[in-house]
């Protein structure tokens, strides 16, 4: 992949972190982006030796347009192109009754989610379109509840329910561009550094539900990265064997 250039949104910590790690030892050069430098800066920092001088921290909020387009502008600026986008960037929120939700938590998980994929879907397009040779990769960061619902979490269910629209027309769009688009759906990852907590179910009771290894994921978005354009993988659920889904509610 020497040559090649991914955005990374949401690259400060957790699943962000650990798939820009894996695309910059595959040899991508990698934009980290998030709200703030510190994280990235860290991430850039964990890099091994022969990767750190392709990590490359660009601060910027995603839910916003004008600071969307210029990011992208500075990527091309700095790489020439951009092959592939990982949009991966989510706030979340605590377990709430849809009667109870504040339209300022609304707001906040869409924004991040939807508004943020679609802002940088845009901009990546508008820069895929127009390059020399034409075309790159968008990977939508979904998740299970894009199809079976965890009880009150109307934002993020919603929210995730328009990212797996957007990745089908996305996909749908972009193929008279030579753009690529397609979705991983991840579940449970074993938390870096709590114990997992208890997940409420559609019974209303609390269990503690089987994880995986973040490094599965990490796989997996390399995997898709890589694929020729003419090449897509359109919607994968990673997942615990064990962890309730089929039937969950």
């Amino acid at each position: 992949m020497a040559g090649k250039t991914a955005v990374v949104t949401g690259a400060g910590s957790g699943i962000g972190r650990a798939c820009a790690l894996g695309l910059l030892a595959d040899g991508w050069t990698v934009a980290l982006v998030g709200r703030r430098k510190e994280p990235l800066e860290e991430t850039a920092a964990l890099a091994s030796a022969a990767d750190h001088d392709r990590a490359l921290p660009f601060p910027a909020d995603i839910t916003e347009a004008t600071a969307v387009d210029d990011l992208f502008a500075s990527v091309v600026e700095q790489f020439g192109r951009l092959d592939v986008l990982f949009n991966n960037a989510a706030d979340v929120m605590p377990y709430t009754p849809t009667e109870d939700v504040s339209v300022e938590d609304w707001h906040r998980v869409m924004d991040s989610i939807a508004t943020g994929t679609f802002l940088c879907s845009r901009a990546a397009f508008r820069v895929m379109k127009q390059q020399t040779p034409r075309g790159g990769r968008i990977i939508n960061n979904g998740a299970p509840s894009a199809q079976a619902p965890r009880p009150d979490s109307v934002a993020f269910t919603a929210a995730k329910h328009a990212v797996a629209g957007m990745t089908r027309s996305l996909s749908l769009d972009g193929r008279r561009y030579d753009i690529s688009c397609g979705q991983i759906d991840i579940g449970n990852v074993t938390p870096e550094d709590r114990p997992q907590p208890a997940v409420l179910q559609a019974d209303g009771s609390r269990r503690v539900e089987p994880t995986m290894d973040v490094r599965h994921v990490v796989d997996m978005v390399r995997t898709m990265a890589a694929l020729p354009l003419g090449v897509n993988i359109q919607s994968v659920l990673v997942m615990p064997s064990s962890m309730p889904y089929v039937g969950r509610g």
